[in-house]
């Protein structure tokens, strides 16, 4: 099963409808899977007076939000532009009036952001949808965490993520990938908030079946995500060295299975080769060999079984020498 590269858009369309199109459309000629947003219903979530995250203070929260916010005919229309580009619509919910928005939508898949871990009401809500969960797990210890995949149903993939933006890569914490999937018994993925996407390929690598990486038009549009966000071509690449990282862990090479290197081995490697005229008769001693390219003769790493053999035939100095030469 190829793993699942979600495109979070999230929310750097900044209330344009247009630039959320074109991210969706963007997203799939990347081939990514699913490109993800955010739906933020502001008076349902956060009181007018909540903090902004510090690494964006540009704007009140509560007052972005409401900025930013789609009616359900353009999360409808939005939805729409993703189906007909052929990727996956994923969208955060943070609150039960956001769920119940999305379910009315038809989404095929849920997304818990790391800060509604512990809001274990939308957690249950979401479980019972009976939809496959996706859940970050950037802000939580494990006791938190317990709870909330305790609740958050079967259908449930585990995210690594360290709510740190950008994440330096000595946080990341991919030694946790091995523990959340034997902790919880269920598949794990990476919510990366890296620079750059060597996270991503070594999480898929670790056996990552979800990565998750934030995706914008543009590092210079405005927005709290957009200045740490992959850019297109940026995305493109990721998408191609994850399908790559796939294809070798999908192909296990037989090191003794040599056939397929016989033309290589006959330039590269070498032969026992005669370095002086040896007469028919004579034992062949160390000073009349030397290892030489090609490998098409008796291999370099038998010269010593050559030496004390007797010539079968006048073989002159630089003969690659073959089993019917020596006796």
């Amino acid at each position: 099963m190829s793993v699942l590269i979600v495109a979070e858009a999230g929310m750097n369309h900044d209330g344009s409808l247009g630039n959320a199109i074109r991210l969706a459309e963007l997203a799939a000629q990347c081939g990514a899977d699913s490109v993800k947003f955010q739906l933020h219903d502001p008076a349902s979530e956060t009181t007018r007076d909540a903090p902004s995250p510090p690494y964006f203070l540009d704007e009140p929260r509560f007052e972005y939000f409401e900025r930013t916010a789609f009616t359900d005919e353009q999360w409808r229309t939005l939805k729409q532009a993703c189906d007909r580009v052929g990727i996956e619509f994923v969208c955060s919910a943070f609150s039960l009036e956001s769920l119940a928005r999305l379910e009315q939508l038809g989404v095929a898949r849920h997304k818990i952001p790391s800060g509604e871990v512990t809001n274990l009401e939308l957690v249950r809500a979401v479980a019972a949808t009976g939809k496959p969960v996706l859940l970050s797990s950037g802000m939580s210890s494990w006791a938190e965490l317990d709870e909330a995949v305790a609740a958050a149903g079967d259908k449930l993939t585990v995210l690594q993520c360290t709510s740190a933006y950008p994440t330096p890569p000595e946080r990341v914490g991919l030694n946790l990938l091995a523990e959340l999937r034997e902790r919880y018994g269920k598949p794990v993925g990476l919510s990366d908030h890296t620079l750059g996407p060597c996270a991503a390929f070594a999480a898929v690598a670790l056996g990552a079946s979800v990565v998750e990486k934030h995706f914008t038009l543009s590092k210079e549009m405005y927005g709290p995500d957009a200045a740490l966000a992959a850019e297109p071509d940026e995305l493109e690449d990721l998408v191609q060295g994850i399908r790559e990282i796939e294809s070798m862990l999908a192909s296990p090479v037989d090191k003794d299975d040599v056939a397929s290197l016989a033309e290589m081995k006959r330039v590269f490697e070498k032969s026992v080769v005669a370095v002086a005229d040896i007469p028919a008769g004579a034992v062949i001693s160390g000073e009349m060999l030397a290892a030489k390219k090609p490998g098409t003769g008796i291999p370099a790493r038998r010269l010593r079984e050559v030496v004390g053999r007797r010539a079968r035939r006048d073989i002159p100095s630089d003969t690659v020498l073959t089993e019917a030469d020596v006796e």
